[in-house]
């Protein structure tokens, strides 16, 4: 099976492989170190019926980033499909450890990224947070688009899975209530989206790298709060961001509000494990 990809590969980018080795990285697709005769490559293959759309929407949301020319991403060479399997092939990252500047580094380059002014709320194109699908409408308020693309269709699903009640599910005038409290003031940012410790990289030679974004512009504490949902960011990742966009008023409740949305969606991924995180914030807020 690879071999026949490979050579499908080989004519699309009038290159010849060298060679391949499998290499971790790939998350729920495999993945594949490809060297040619000028460059290293990262490929992933998926035959889920969505992997084509995944694809096409990781690509979208790295290339706008790439345009910002803010933080580095891989470049993607090739999304195609063969023999009813998505293929996604990109720059290949050779990677380290981070040390302390490189957390500095990177939070210094993320900031640059949410600094760009952008002019509304949404996406050009829907995409996916993990498997489930990401609605990016465009709104030009911040909380009607929290409301409308993030929290409420993950309420709804969590609903009809069984994995909330009805009781303990807030309505839409409770938290536009509670948003308008916490969140109001948001200029749009492009945002990775989908910001934890697995969706970056630090290059050999210390270049900071976004990897498997779920791209929209929205609230740049969104980043943040994601960052901080399973750790590893170093302090200095924190401490030279917010000498550049300082924290907000209602930093801590931000962080909550924010957490929300992902909880949601690890909740309607994986189930009851991430129920007490999200019933916590329920409550608290709702």
């Amino acid at each position: 099976m690879i071999k026949n990809i490979l050579g499908h590969i080989s004519d699309r980018i009038s290159d010849k492989i060298t060679s391949t080795r499998p290499v971790t990285g790939g998350s729920i697709s495999s993945a594949y170190l490809l060297e040619t005769s000028n460059k290293s490559l990262f490929l992933k293959i998926n035959k889920a019926p969505e992997a084509i759309k995944m694809f096409h929407a990781e690509q979208k949301g790295l290339d706008a980033i790439e345009r910002t020319g803010t933080i580095s991403v891989p470049h993607v060479h090739l999304v195609d499909s063969y023999d009813e399997k998505a293929i996604i092939m990109m720059d290949y990252v050779e990677n380290r450890r981070p040390d302390p500047s490189d957390y500095a580094r990177l939070g210094a380059e993320l900031a640059g990224l949410h600094l760009i002014k952008q002019k509304d709320f949404g996406f050009t194109s829907d995409n996916f947070i993990g498997s489930l699908p990401q609605s990016n409408q465009i709104h030009s308020d911040w909380i009607e688009f929290y409301w409308e693309e993030r929290i409420s269709p993950q309420l709804q699903l969590a609903l009809r899975n069984g994995l909330l009640s009805e009781k303990e599910t807030p309505g839409k005038q409770d938290s536009i209530d509670i948003f308008n409290r916490y969140l109001n003031d948001v200029t749009p940012s492009l945002l990775h989206g989908d910001l934890w410790g697995g969706n970056y990289l630090i290059s050999t030679n210390g270049t900071p790298y976004l990897i498997d974004p779920a791209v929209y512009r929205g609230h740049s504490m969104v980043d943040i709060a994601m960052s901080k949902l399973f750790g590893s960011f170093g302090t200095e990742f924190y401490n030279t961001y917010h000498e550049i966009i300082p924290k907000p008023e209602y930093y801590d409740e931000q962080i909550d509000l924010y957490q929300l949305y992902f909880l949601l969606v690890h909740l309607n991924m994986f189930g009851r494990g991430y129920y007490s995180s999200v019933s916590n914030i329920l409550k608290r807020y709702f």
